[in-house]
């Protein structure tokens, strides 16, 4: 049973990657982080004694303070900013016990943007480039900004902005080969899990008109471009996305085996 202001990796683990899931911020010492440059999908790195730091980054909101063992530092963040009236939560055994938990993804700290990132890519998103954002502020960097321009433009806007751009030809998060650009984020950030994997085939077969590979391909292809053709303006269809892929992700994870049928039957 966990400590009253603490919350277990597995606890936390269901809630990374859905809209209920609180602010993370690691603040693990600089020579701990060095020896193992992962974070936990979503979180953010924060010096433990700029307290004001961290309390200006939470916002108020629900947050988890993640240090190597979830002890000192961690506690004593957690103490002080529950303080000043703010819900926090520390991660009991630290990034120790994420380590042993089944599933758990870790990201490498390299290869994410500082926050807040931005990206660019084609106007008019639908499967992919709807996709990608969800997973991109679900799991990488809550942050994230979009930009989408005329395909011509977006290498232009990339060098100008310094946006990293996504779901066009001749960048690193690309189409690769039969896979999409989903595929290739879910790769290079290791977030593969059960579920994870279960919702990329289903993006990957709409994306690409495979649909024999996932059945549910031809659902989310039609509602994709239900969005599309409902929303004018693309970022207010990356919000509505941003419902549909939670959703997703929640059947890809516990509802991927239940079936309906008619007559109902009660259980």
């Amino acid at each position: 049973m966990p400590a009253p202001n603490a919350i277990t990796p597995k606890q936390l683990l269901r809630l990374i990657g859905t809209s209920r899931a609180p602010v993370l911020v690691d603040i693990c010492t600089d020579t701990d982080f060095e020896q193992d440059p992962y974070l936990i999908p979503g979180s953010v790195r924060h010096p433990a004694k700029d307290l004001d730091g961290v309390k200006g980054l939470i916002a108020n909101r629900p947050c988890i303070i993640i240090c190597q063992k979830g002890k000192k530092l961690s506690q004593a963040v957690v103490s002080w900013l529950r303080s000043e009236g703010v819900a926090a939560e520390y991660l009991e055994g630290g990034m120790y016990a994420w380590r042993e938990t089944p599933d758990a993804p870790r990201i490498p700290f390299a290869d994410i943007p500082a926050s807040p990132s931005l990206w660019v890519t084609r106007h008019r998103p639908k499967i992919d480039r709807i996709a990608c954002p969800w997973l991109i502020r679900r799991f990488i960097d809550p942050n994230a900004r979009f930009l989408f321009v005329a395909p011509s433009e977006v290498a232009k806007v990339s060098e100008v902005f310094n946006a990293t751009p996504f779901d066009v030809e001749g960048v690193r998060w690309s189409h690769r080969g039969d896979n999409c650009t989903f595929d290739a984020l879910v790769k290079d950030f290791q977030l593969a899990t059960p579920a994870m994997n279960r919702l990329a085939t289903v993006v990957r077969a709409a994306d690409t008109n495979r649909h024999d590979l996932a059945p549910e391909a031809a659902g989310l292809l039609a509602v994709s471009v239900g969005l599309s053709r409902q929303y004018k303006d693309d970022h207010q269809a990356i919000e509505a996305g941003m419902h549909l892929y939670d959703a997703l992700y929640l059947w890809a994870r516990d509802g991927f085996d239940e079936k309906h049928d008619w007559p109902a039957v009660e259980k």
